[in-house]
């Protein structure tokens, strides 16, 4: 079953492979013309007892979803009539149920996505935002895959003009390599390195990571609490009342952020588990894209934001030039920190129409821009062939041609069955 959890007004049913034909017939009676939805009344094929009245379709390999023949059943959306067509179906011979992702994966295998497309669409079925939609349409469209593409056909073009000078550079119609090769290896590991400078995928995935640190009792819990919306934190008086990392993932203005909520941060605790919670505040300190400071001036990281809390309190810690002076209680400041948050994170994230790669694709195309650049400086040719084939395995790999088995299942098995 491919779309969402019954009840609902209609299910759909999705059957792939060279037997799907034969589904339609043994249940409906009969193929309806390709790509034509036709009303059937679907029945048991050993009682005949009728299962629905459904809509189904017939769409023909390799011009479709997974490449081979599809069948689709929209069915009633009720648990019962769903689990009586699928009950009907596992009875017919050679009928299985999916794997999680394994259309997908059908799709892959025969050729009707790269690898690089699909990790778009496993990005997409999981978008929450607008941006991580918007980057993971343009994956899923193929828009790093036709750039790969592109940087591999003037790879391979490269790769010639040194294979031609290996093997007739004896004869007299075959030149060394010409000068205008080096230009061309180092243009095209620069355009590599453009693509590299530019924002990853992860900041998109998992969030721009704020963390609000300070001193026992500055009000980070509450800050917290205030700007996620919603009490996530226990604030009290009491000092070192928060004694772990609190994450929680929040979208404003259809940005994704990941705000933490961290121990009070100081030396004179005699507490082992506040202890603990001290140095796991520091490493989240580390790993943050921004920490907003609530404690003294002179102890704010570097780059941190500074600002003034508790300000609805007469006796509040005054500080000489914060970036924002908040009220988790009264509201005040508030709405300018989350519109200045706002504009800060989309500064580390694409713009609109920028692809951004994930970690891994990253480190495929710096193997790539290494590589090549290696090429454009070396004087041996056998060197410059070798380096030109690294370059041309880490495209292969990012676009899936040389795909390990291992790394696949990792990838569709994030998928949910039906898709």
């Amino acid at each position: 079953m491919s779309s969402g959890s019954p009840p609902a007004a209609i299910a759909v049913i999705r059957v792939s492979g060279p037997d799907a034909g034969l589904a339609l017939t043994r249940l409906g009676g009969s193929v309806p013309p390709a790509r034509t939805a036709k009303v059937r009344t679907l029945r048991d094929p050993d009682s005949g007892d009728v299962l629905d009245r459904a809509l189904v379709l017939f769409l023909p390999g390799p011009d479709n979803a997974t490449g081979e023949d599809c069948a689709e059943l929209h069915l009633h959306g009720g648990r019962a009539v769903i689990a009586a067509v699928e009950q009907a179906l596992a009875a017919i011979a050679g009928l299985r149920r999916a794997e999680p992702g394994e259309f997908t994966r059908r799709a892959f295998s025969n050729g009707r996505l790269d690898l690089a497309e699909a990790e778009g669409l496993a990005d997409l079925l999981s978008a929450e935002t607008e941006l991580q939609r918007r980057n993971a349409q343009a994956l899923a469209s193929g828009a790093l895959s036709g750039q790969v593409e592109a940087w591999r056909i003037e790879l391979l073009s490269l790769a010639a003009m040194v294979e031609a000078d290996l093997d007739f550079s004896d004869e007299d119609d075959v030149a060394d390599l010409p000068p205008a090769f080096m230009a061309r290896c180092l243009a095209l590991a620069n355009e590599i390195g453009q693509w590299l400078q530019a924002p990853r995928a992860e900041v998109l995935k998992e969030g721009y990571r704020v963390t609000i640190a300070g001193p026992p009792n500055a009000g980070k819990s509450s800050l917290f609490n205030a700007i996620i919306g919603e009490d996530a934190a226990i604030a009290t008086p009491i000092a070192g009342t928060t004694r772990d990392i609190l994450l929680r993932s929040v979208s404003i203005s259809g940005v994704p952020f990941l705000f933490s909520d961290t121990a009070g941060i100081r030396d004179d605790t005699s507490d082992q588990i506040e202890r603990i919670g001290i140095e796991r505040a520091r490493r989240e300190l580390a790993q943050a894209d921004l920490v907003l400071w609530l404690g003294p001036d002179d102890d704010a990281p570097a780059s941190a934001w500074n600002l003034e809390t508790m300000v609805d309190l007469p006796l509040h810690r005054s500080k000489l030039n914060p970036r924002h002076r908040v009220s988790a209680v009264t509201g005040e400041g508030l709405l300018e920190l989350r519109h200045d948050l706002v504009s800060h994170a989309l500064q580390a994230m694409p713009q609109p129409g920028q692809v951004a790669v994930s970690r891994h694709q990253g480190e495929l195309l710096g193997e790539a821009e290494t590589a090549i650049a290696e090429a454009a400086m070396a004087s041996d040719s056998l060197i410059v062939a070798e380096q030109l084939r690294v370059a041309r395995v880490t495209f292969d790999r990012l676009t899936g041609r040389a795909a390990t088995e291992d790394m696949l299942d990792a990838l569709f098995g994030k998928f949910c069955i039906g898709k």
